[in-house]
């Protein structure tokens, strides 16, 4: 049996659907003001699961950028003061060579060991380099400090004095050439599952301690001696230039593995940009409003409403009787 379709019912349902045509047209007014098509989980579940997963992925990407970016630093710094050394030692050899020469006198030979001894005293410097309050040389550094602590007995590498209970045995001229950092690695993370040692262990070619024969403090040592007087003059042409030539040999393989580090980084940086732009590119496709579409659709609902406006003002007249009643 159909019922009978009353005034109100007319009423009621013209309104209805009235409301449901304003608060489409407040959903989409509100997407138009934030830009945003996703204001809540109800407003579309799959896509803000998505959206929370890919704001991770786009932090740990900004985290990894980061990481690469102090890496690039620590490793330029690296890389400048290896070269700071490599120049240094080279100095040392020609002056060695010159010394060893038949022409050099002794007092030639005297200058050429102060000089040495200078340059000596600047290859520790710049084992003391720091960057950002830390020596990038010194390791992990000792138990009891951090990398913040210079990477020999303190105070810093190369003084004419120990500051240790238990120093080390000076060399053959008392000096500290000491060393107090360690071999530990310095690492960053630069993607999933990827570090990589940003540190070098410069002590390999220095030397460890004061007792040290054949690393460089400990040639550049024994040159000065040998120019002074103090040493063997005949080993300058030598076992000298032997022994320094060795060592500039080590340290060009540690330049070497410094710019290997340093085109890792490059290819790091290169694929974590990449990743960031996809990612973004998802995201806004997930959570960004179509601005175009948004205000074509939102002009499209006003008209709608308005013409149901108009068409309901038709339909749901009001008589004298229905105020009566």
């Amino acid at each position: 049996m159909i019922g009978r379709i009353t005034q109100m019912m007319t009423s009621q349902q013209t309104i209805s659907e009235l409301s449901q045509s304003l608060d489409t047209m407040d959903t989409t007014q509100e997407e138009i003001s934030s830009g945003k098509a996703i204001s809540q989980p109800s407003d579309n579940p799959y896509g803000a699961s998505q959206v929370i997963t890919l704001n991770g992925d786009l932090s740990s990407l900004t985290n990894y950028s980061s990481n690469i970016t102090d890496a690039t630093a620590w490793t330029s710094a690296t890389d400048t003061s290896l070269t700071s050394i490599d120049n240094l030692v080279q100095r040392v050899q020609e002056l060695t060579v010159a010394a060893a020469s038949g022409t050099s006198s002794a007092a030639d030979r005297s200058d050429s060991a102060q000089e040495v001894n200078q340059l000596i005293d600047s290859i520790k410097a710049e084992a003391n380099t720091q960057y950002s309050g830390q020596y990038i040389f010194g390791g992990t550094g000792p138990a009891t400090a951090s990398t913040t602590t210079p990477p020999t007995i303190p105070p810093p590498y190369g003084t004419t004095t120990y500051n240790s209970a238990t120093p080390p045995v000076p060399n053959p001229l008392g000096l500290n050439d000491g060393y107090s950092g360690n071999s530990g690695a310095v690492t960053r993370a630069i993607g999933p599952g990827s570090t990589v040692t940003v540190n070098t262990d410069l002590s390999q070619l220095l030397g460890g301690s004061s007792t040290s024969t054949g690393n460089l403090l400990a040639v550049l040592r024994n040159i000065s001696a040998d120019m002074s007087g103090t040493g063997t003059t005949s080993n300058l042409g030598t076992t000298d230039l032997s022994a320094l030539q060795s060592n500039l040999n080590a340290l060009g393989g540690m330049q070497a593995n410094v710019g290997s580090t340093e085109d890792r980084l490059q290819l790091a940086t290169t694929r974590i940009s990449n990743l960031q732009i996809s990612d973004t590119a998802a995201l806004s496709n997930v959570q960004d409003v179509n601005m175009a579409q948004a205000l074509t659709d939102y002009s499209n609902e006003q008209a709608s409403y308005t013409a149901a406006l108009k068409v309901g003002a038709s339909i749901v007249q009001e008589s004298l009787l229905n105020f009566l009643n």
